[in-house]
């Protein structure tokens, strides 16, 4: 039981402990942990002594503590928890925590690269059958393989960072225009954080995801249909996609998510030797979409066909390198039901289906002043629940 006001019952307590970067006073950016509804100022803390980190916790970014590794990751996740747990430690660890409504959190890690999947059967399926509506829902690769796209990554943003609607070409029936796009929609995902490189020509083995991958980030992956609908033949996403990538500013560690490990959804045909991940598992994260306060969806995880073990054994069989910092999401994360699905191409059926948003009873795509939030969690330890940190855009108007 933690000494910390407020976070014994909190869905981020001891349990959980996700890491992030702040701003507080002015001063430069820090790494931090939250513990309830407090910062933990962990530059402060290996600054005092009080954990030793060789001074990777003292940078203005993730990066250097993350390419430390697991064992430098849990042993100092041990020293938090023994630091905010112990009667003895608080006089010296109280001055070190910071109110969160005082701080600004900001992006918390350098992204190396960025790498986009595909993974969930029933949103591939969905989206077959509304961008290619009388053919087979999924093209005959998709059981075999993981796919994905490499994404921006400079343009992968803090959540609170708002999303300027993007212009670029878009089909009419009188041929391409240029212009804002009028089908803006979101991705809702789970993003995976690499914290130990790879050498180039390397693979990474399906079994040693907890080797390289750090934590968890929460994922938007904003979406421009019509652009998307009329460049993405025949190389995949590239404008309607690299505008903004929103990611929630807590690092959610593996550590923290030991008790939601499950059993992944069955794969047939079988899948190659190399994404043969045994056991084969899933994250039961519950995720939650609101649309300007209304919540339209909960798209369940835990039914995600390819697993982040598998995409990141997929992304390196090839040789292709890692680096501390990357960063590959799941895809959009939909269930079998239209109330799950995570996108606002699917809720809407292309847009066909509109839907109530708060008082407006018809609503497809996103408009300006529009503001979304992701939240999700996982069960922890002792029926606990661990929260991951939300991410959340406001919809700009274009710019001339």
């Amino acid at each position: 039981m933690t000494w910390v006001e407020g976070a014994a019952g909190s869905p981020y307590g001891v349990h959980n402990l996700p890491y992030g970067v702040f701003r507080h006073d002015g001063r430069a950016p820090r790494i931090g942990v939250r513990i309830g509804d407090f910062v933990l100022d962990l530059d402060g803390a290996e600054a005092a002594d009080l954990i030793l980190a060789g001074g990777a916790l003292r940078r203005p970014v993730l990066n250097d503590f993350m390419a430390l590794g697991p064992a430098q990751w849990g042993a100092v996740r041990a020293r938090i928890v023994e630091l905010l747990v112990g009667e003895e430690h608080r006089a010296e660890v109280q001055p070190l925590l910071v109110p969160l409504a005082e701080v600004e959190l900001v992006l918390p890690f350098e992204v190396g690269d960025y790498v986009d999947f595909y993974s969930s059967e029933h949103h591939a399926a969905n989206v077959g059958q509304i961008f290619r509506p009388g053919q087979p829902p999924l093209l005959p690769n998709w059981k075999h393989l993981p796919i994905g796209y490499h994404g921006r990554a400079g343009t992968v943003v803090v959540s609170g960072t708002s999303v300027v609607r993007p212009c670029g070409q878009r089909s009419t029936p009188d041929g391409p225009v240029f212009g804002p796009s009028q089908r803006l929609d979101i991705e809702a995902e789970v993003g995976f954080v690499v914290g130990v490189p790879s050498a180039l020509g390397d693979r990474v083995p399906v079994g040693d995801f907890a080797k390289y991958v750090f934590g968890v980030v929460l994922v938007n992956d904003w979406s421009a249909r019509d652009i998307q609908a009329w460049e993405y033949q025949p190389l995949g996403p590239f404008l309607g996609k690299s505008f903004a990538t929103s990611v929630s500013p807590w690092v959610t560690p593996l550590a923290a998510l030991a008790d939601a490990w499950v059993a992944a959804p069955d794969q047939d045909p079988v899948v190659l030797d190399y994404l043969r991940d045994v056991p084969h598992v899933g994250l039961d994260l519950r995720l939650a979409v609101e649309w300007n306060g209304t919540r339209v969806s909960e798209p369940p995880f835990a039914t995600m066909y390819w697993t982040p073990a598998q995409q990141l054994s997929h992304l390196t069989v090839n040789g292709a390198s890692l680096r501390t910092g990357d960063l590959f999401a799941s895809g959009t994360v939909s269930g079998p039901d239209r109330g799950q699905v995570g996108s606002f191409l699917e809720l809407t059926w292309g847009g066909t289906e509109p839907v109530a948003v708060g008082d407006d009873p018809a609503r497809s795509f996103l408009a300006d002043g529009d503001t979304v939030t992701i939240t999700a969690t996982a069960p922890g330890p002792d029926g606990t629940t661990v929260a991951l940190g939300e991410v959340t855009g406001t919809i700009q108007p274009a710019r001339p």
